[in-house]
């Protein structure tokens, strides 16, 4: 499917944790994000009004994006992924759909920071920024470019090593 549509987007409910399972197990080689997020679900990083799916007009999801707690030093903030499309709507803006929604429900919430590892030539569309440039440094090693932040408001991104929730292994 290549058209654009407009994405309906919300936050998941318990009837929707197989479909969120096939988006994953579909947009990627293996099973280890769907894994992932089922690890997260049961993790206390894990805030559901930001596990949220966009669908089209017949309501069945295609695509999702994720939110849980992690902290940069002492400073909570939020990791965004997996975000994920299932493999015949990619391209259609179902993804942006999903991640927007996040972000903005995350900022209602009262959220402040975002930090995200994924590619250079596509989150920086939703503001995300490199994130060494404030200091913001991993535990492990990745291409600088990869890691990036988003202040959701006014705030100054804090610096410092990212902690991840412990499904993530790093």
């Amino acid at each position: 499917m290549s058209t654009r549509t407009n994405w309906i987007t919300r936050a998941e409910t318990a009837a929707d944790i197989p479909a969120i399972r096939k988006i994953n197990l579909g947009a990627f080689e293996t099973a280890e994000e769907a894994d992932l997020v089922d690890a997260l679900r049961t993790d206390s990083a894990w805030i559901g009004d930001l596990s949220i799916l966009s669908a089209g007009p017949d309501g069945n999801p295609v695509g999702y994006a994720l939110l849980t707690r992690c902290h940069v030093d002492d400073t909570p903030a939020l990791c965004l992924g997996p975000c994920a499309v299932l493999p015949e709507y990619q391209k259609t803006g179902a993804g942006s759909a999903a991640i927007r929604a996040a972000l903005e429900a995350a900022a209602q919430a009262g959220e402040h920071f975002v930090i995200v590892l994924g590619h250079p030539s596509y989150y920086p569309r939703f503001g995300f920024t490199r994130a060494s440039e404030y200091g913001i440094r991993l535990s492990i090693d990745v291409p600088d470019e990869a890691l990036m932040a988003l202040s959701l408001d006014s705030a100054q991104l804090p610096s410092g090593l990212v902690r991840y929730a412990a499904p993530f292994g790093i």
